[in-house]
């Protein structure tokens, strides 16, 4: 299968490749699978970091077309050279593969462009927006940060989405909102909150979603731009 158009991108923006090979396929929820893998050499070409992530290509079955998403990496371990990677279960290529992935399956993988690292000057408090779509992010982030406060919000779709583990210590909360017109809640809350020009703001949700609580966090709450990280993880 050929990468297209797509993959001379990636090579001309300075990504790695890497072939990825199925370990494990780990049922947490209904709609929420973690797939091991071996992680071929990626690892210690890019030291672990918060939010890391890489491109997948996906192959969708009975075509010779490749999809290309972003997926957060857990459980990085570089001495195993192991990886793995959580897919929420909603239609398209990605869930349709995952649910049927098994050990020996191969899976390439892009790296481009992951680098995120915390603030120098650690802020008052983390304010973070997000969804079973970029949990595994939050979950690496939340346990980055330690005993600096954190207040969370995550969008649900299905109820056993709340059953999925959050990282969260005892300085973090943690409030689940159902997804209901859009992601309204998730952006009522973020104009609701109180929230101090010292905090930091991490937020990734739908892309409309995401723009809208960036905007409240700019123009209401008075963050200045290095204190907002953000990220539409779909449409």
């Amino acid at each position: 299968m050929g990468k297209g158009f797509n993959g001379l991108m990636v090579k001309a923006w300075g990504g790695s490749d890497y072939r990825l090979t199925v370990t494990s396929n780990e049922k947490i929820t209904d709609n929420f699978v973690r797939i091991g893998f071996s992680a071929g050499g990626l690892l210690a070409d890019h030291p672990v970091h918060p939010t890391q992530w890489v491109r997948l290509w996906i192959p969708e079955e009975g075509s010779d077309k490749l999809h290309h998403r972003g997926f957060t990496l857990v459980n990085q371990n570089p001495e195993a050279d192991t990886v793995s990677i959580d897919f929420a279960l909603h239609d398209g290529p990605a869930a349709n593969w995952a649910r049927n992935a098994k050990p020996g399956d191969p899976l390439d993988a892009s790296v481009l462009g992951s680098d995120f690292q915390l603030p120098a000057e650690t802020p008052s408090e983390y304010v973070i927006f997000g969804d079973t779509a970029s949990l595994p992010a939050i979950n690496s982030l939340l346990a980055a940060i330690g005993d600096t406060p954190a207040r969370v919000w995550l969008e649900w779709q299905y109820e056993s989405d709340q059953q999925i583990p959050v990282n969260a210590g005892a300085s973090h909360s943690v409030t689940w909102l159902r997804r209901v017109d859009d992601g309204r809640l998730l952006r009522e809350a973020a104009q609701e909150l109180a929230c101090a020009t010292t905090a930091f703001a991490w937020v990734a949700c739908c892309g409309q979603t995401t723009r809208s609580i960036v905007k409240t966090f700019k123009t209401q709450h008075g963050l200045g731009k290095t204190a907002i990280k953000s990220q539409a993880y779909w449409k």
